[in-house]
């Protein structure tokens, strides 16, 4: 009995002691949580202060830095006797996500529960919140959730956002009051452009998951895979003058989610609802929220075997308080507490399953090494252009899809391009992605032709194919095809060493080429460009060719040759070198079909008139992509520009109508290139000096409108007949024209609008649809009607300028790989 006494009295001790080491966040801070936002440096302050206090129960990772220097970290929370031993649950969870057959004994292998906060900026209420779960879950004053970290590892993200969320965070504390004015018209609640949703450089980070272009995610995505959790909640917020959302998901639901993986959304989303009802709280659930797209923070992990879900409190830009639509008030206090409700639920949950949990997670594994979850056990994509495969293959190494290359079997399957079943044959360097391999959902739903789906009702794009996305020749095969070899067969050409060449040549129609031009053009290099193929010494080149002459450069350059060589050796490039200009065929290197290229000296216009979003993947694809340092302007001083300074504008989606004038005009026919994207265009229709024109719906003669079939009870469901969330589509290339410079005679781009245009009397019809240009995604019977012929891409010759029409983002969120070749060919080609 008195053994019994001691133990007791030390238990209790030692929870006294975890009470006076970890503070409250309302201790730390100075104040109650919830009475102000709390900037990002001092929730990383807490983090770091609780897991010093606790180190029996948190470790600390901090996993990278923002673009802006803020630190990226987690905490993980559980008992001291899983903390103590966390590099072998760690392993041990990866011995079941391998799929392999294994000794753990699941009873004593905790689950591995990941919470992330704040992906969007100014949802501005989960970076807060985060907080109060770490101090209920690491002081030890919380007997529930000592219980429950028994069996279960806690991993807390506070904040996968930190840049948006300062900006959003900082902006409102410097223009509230001494007392918050929740009148939703007053300055506090209207964020100004670029808003704090986004991250730096304006991507949205929760559809990021999947390709990880941004920093934040690559370095998030780098630690997930390292743990591979059996459930992930995601915490967002949405209108304020919404109640609550938590799982089960809407439709369209892939299908590949299995039946499991549904259904404890549904047990999860009971246990929410339990707590919320006690409450009267209210919420919703089935609604708005799909899991289709496979780039959330919820579908990513459950393509990855997982539990993944949303929850969306009401409350963007809601700041300390705002009174909604209902006439109710709702305070950041009010929503700290209903997603640490759903946080503190989710763990119940989590620990009150942790067998069923566990035993599903290892069964989903292990049935994806001999079970096919899609059509096709195979896919097999053609290496049309090694430097998009290998970024296809830095893709899949972050996903930790597996892949292989080559072999000597030919088979059937469905052409990406024909939409048949084709024979084909296996080269050295075709990569094979075969699925019956762990990551065997993840690789389907990113690989599959045609994505299912059953509700148009989506929240997201509807088709992102790989081969369409990287432009690549593919099939999908329901053959099982192994490769035969780990790696590409790299077997490098050569760079010739001629002294005193009349011209060095290097390729063009990648990522690669373009940095090299870049590269040259800094260096004061005058570069041309071959606008017809070629062939000299025997060998072909194409039009797109890049042509340095040497005495050209020589009077400017004295060590030319040198800067060539450091040039491409630095871009691992060969260099071609020749000596005569003579060629077999085409024309002589003295002809005018191999224009000097002009260095662009570009601006972006950036402002409340433009999409932050689309203003960002720009901004990012100059900086990031190719080196360049654009301009950023406002659109006011479009009209003022000086061509010594800016030959290049481009306007992102937006809305220009009040600010294109005279001035404009008269920059372009000086020489300005004018790049019109998306909405942009329709800022100019109807203007002077512009002749692009909106091709109008088909209407037979005498049809008369038909009557409406909408029932009442649908009123908030799409109109299907005139959706397309985000369909592929098989653009037709003037194969002559510079843009489509490798590239070839099609180019596969991501509609997301109906929008299309009247091919050009005057200019360039670079690229068009025809009726059967429709490849995948959900597209509207009305909309596939619009969308059977009309203009996509087109150039107008203005003066001296030009005007580029491009009514479809090449950029899309960064991972478009093809795109990025078309849009690099219009900053740089002449045309």
């Amino acid at each position: 009995m008195k053994k019994l006494f001691t133990i007791c009295l030390f238990a209790i001790f030692s929870i006294l002691q975890l009470q006076a080491q970890v503070k409250s966040p309302d201790e730390f801070l100075g104040y109650e949580l919830g009475t102000h936002f709390t900037p990002h440096h001092k929730v990383a302050e807490y983090f770091r202060l609780a897991a010093a206090a606790a180190p029996k129960n948190v470790k600390l990772i901090e996993y990278g830095k923002t673009n802006e220097g803020r630190p990226l970290l987690v905490a993980i929370v559980s008992s001291v006797d899983n903390i103590s031993k966390l590099e072998q649950i760690r392993k041990n969870n990866l011995s079941l996500a391998s799929g392999a057959s294994n000794n753990i004994d699941l009873s004593s292998q905790p689950v591995l529960l990941w919470l992330s906060y704040n992906v969007h900026g100014n949802e501005a209420n989960s970076m807060e919140t985060s907080m109060k779960m770490l101090y209920n879950l690491a002081s030890g004053t919380n007997q529930q959730a000592n219980d429950w970290l028994k069996n279960t590892v806690v991993v807390i993200d506070p904040c996968l956002n930190p840049d948006g969320r300062d900006r959003y965070a900082n902006y409102f504390n410097s223009v509230v009051g001494e007392k918050p004015n929740s009148d939703p018209a007053s300055r506090e609640h209207i964020e100004p452009w670029p808003g704090g949703r986004p991250n730096h450089y304006y991507f949205d980070l929760n559809r990021d998951w999947a390709w990880q272009t941004q920093l934040e995610s690559k370095q998030r995505l780098a630690l997930y895979n390292q743990w591979m959790p059996q459930v992930h909640v995601d915490f967002h917020e949405q209108s304020y003058n919404d109640p609550y959302y938590f799982a089960p998901a809407a439709e369209p639901v892939h299908q590949d989610i299995t039946p499991w993986q549904k259904s404890f959304q549904i047990v999860v989303g009971k246990n929410n609802a339990r707590y919320f009802d006690e409450q009267g709280w209210q919420y919703f659930t089935k609604e708005r929220f799909d899991l289709l797209y496979p780039s959330y923070g919820d579908t990513y992990p459950l393509y990855n075997g997982a539990i993944g879900m949303t929850y969306e409190q009401g409350g963007i830009r809601a700041g300390l308080s705002v009174v909604t639509n209902d006439g109710d008030t709702l305070t950041l206090k009010d929503r700290i507490a209903h997603h640490f409700t759903t946080g503190m639920s989710t763990l119940e949950v989590t620990a009150q399953n942790h067998n069923k949990l566990l035993d599903e997670y290892k069964k989903y594994f292990q049935q994806a090494l001999t079970t096919a979850p899609g059509v096709y056990k195979s896919y097999i994509i053609k290496p049309d252009n090694i430097s998009r495969l290998k970024k296809l293959m830095e893709l899949l190494t972050k996903n930790k899809i597996d892949f292989a290359f080559g072999g000597d079997k030919s088979g059937r399957g469905y052409d990406y391009d024909t939409q048949k079943e084709e024979s084909f044959t296996i080269g050295r360097n075709d990569l094979i992605v075969n699925v019956l391999q762990p990551r065997a959902v993840l690789a389907n739903v990113l690989f599959e032709p045609q994505t299912l789906v059953t509700d148009s009702n989506t929240y997201d794009i509807t088709a992102w194919a790989l081969p369409y996305v990287y432009g690549l020749k593919a099939y999908a095969s329901k053959e099982s095809i192994k490769g035969k070899y780990n790696s590409l067969d790299e077997s490098k050409v050569a760079s010739s060493n001629i002294d005193k060449p009349l011209a060095w040549l290097f390729g063009w129609g990648n990522s690669e080429d373009l940095q090299l031009l870049v590269a040259l053009q800094k260096e004061g290099i005058k570069v041309r460009q071959a606008d017809q193929p070629f062939t000299v010494n025997g060998k072909d080149y194409p039009a797109g060719t890049l042509i340095v002459l040497r005495v050209e450069n020589e009077k400017s350059i004295k060590d030319i040759k040198n800067k060539i060589v450091q040039v491409s050796a630095k871009l691992n490039k060969p260099i071609q070198a020749i000596s005569t200009g003579f060629v077999d065929k085409g024309k002589d290197f003295g002809s005018s079909v191999y224009p000097i290229l002009k260095q662009p000296k570009i601006a972006i216009v950036s402002g409340n008139e433009v999409s932050s979003l689309a203003f960002g993947e720009v901004w990012y694809y100059l900086e990031h992509d190719l080196g360049l340092t654009p301009s950023i302007i406002n659109s006011r001083d479009i009209n003022n520009l000086e061509l010594s300074k800016v030959n290049t504008l481009i306007l992102p989606d937006g809305n220009y109508g009040n600010f294109i004038d005279e001035g404009l005009k008269n920059w372009i026919n000086r020489g300005g290139k004018l790049i019109l994207m998306e909405d942009a265009i329709e800022s100019v229709l109807e203007k002077k000096g512009f002749d692009i024109k909106k091709k109008d719906a088909l209407v037979k003669k005498d049809e008369k409108p038909e009557a409406s079939k909408l029932l009442f009870k649908d009123k908030d469901k799409d109109d299907y007949e005139n959706t397309i969330p985000g369909a592929i589509y098989r653009i037709n290339l003037d194969a002559s024209h510079p843009f489509s410079y490798g590239i070839g005679k099609s180019y596969y781009t991501l509609k997301t609008d109906r929008k299309i245009y009247e091919p050009l009397t005057n200019g360039w019809n670079v690229g068009q649809l025809n009726e059967k240009s429709l490849m995948a995604g959900v597209v509207g019977k009305k909309v596939r009607t619009e969308l059977k012929t009309g203009l996509l891409i087109g150039v107008q010759d203005s003066g001296r300028g030009n005007i580029v029409y491009l009514a479809n983002d090449p950029l899309f969120r960064n991972f478009w790989e093809n795109g990025k070749t078309l849009f690099g060919n219009i900053l740089f080609c002449s045309y």
